[in-house]
């Protein structure tokens, strides 16, 4: 593993590296980030398609990708639940639950995006 504790380019390059590993480790273990990830794929064409201004480009794709930022932070909620203990948990069942909730709520907000922009 590399060093956590390196200085300037170093960190910089080991940050990257972290980030591509939890990339793939999202997407060899989460098909919901696979799914968004194809939503993505199929949305950014889309948002060049419509006649729209640079702005909402923008905004149509930067919504899709806060879906993605929000299932990566609430995969690693799950990892660290899971981590934690498998038995049932009233709190680690609450946290699955908000880290779902902030989901959906991305998805909400991303499909309120494409219809104020697109209708």
């Amino acid at each position: 593993m590399a060093n956590q504790n390196a200085k300037g380019l170093k960190r910089l390059i080991n940050a990257c590296i972290f980030s591509i590993a939890g990339f793939k480790a999202t997407w060899q273990h989460e098909e919901a980030f696979r799914q968004e990830v194809l939503l993505l794929l199929v949305s950014t064409p889309l948002a060049f398609y419509f006649d729209t201004s640079a702005i909402e480009k923008v905004l149509l794709i930067g919504s899709v990708v806060l879906v993605l930022v929000v299932e990566l932070l609430n995969s690693a909620v799950e990892a660290v639940v899971d981590r934690v203990g498998l038995e049932h948990h009233e709190l680690s069942g609450r946290a699955k639950d908000i880290g779902s909730a902030a989901v959906m709520l991305s998805l909400i907000w991303a499909a309120a995006t494409w219809a104020l922009i697109l209708l």
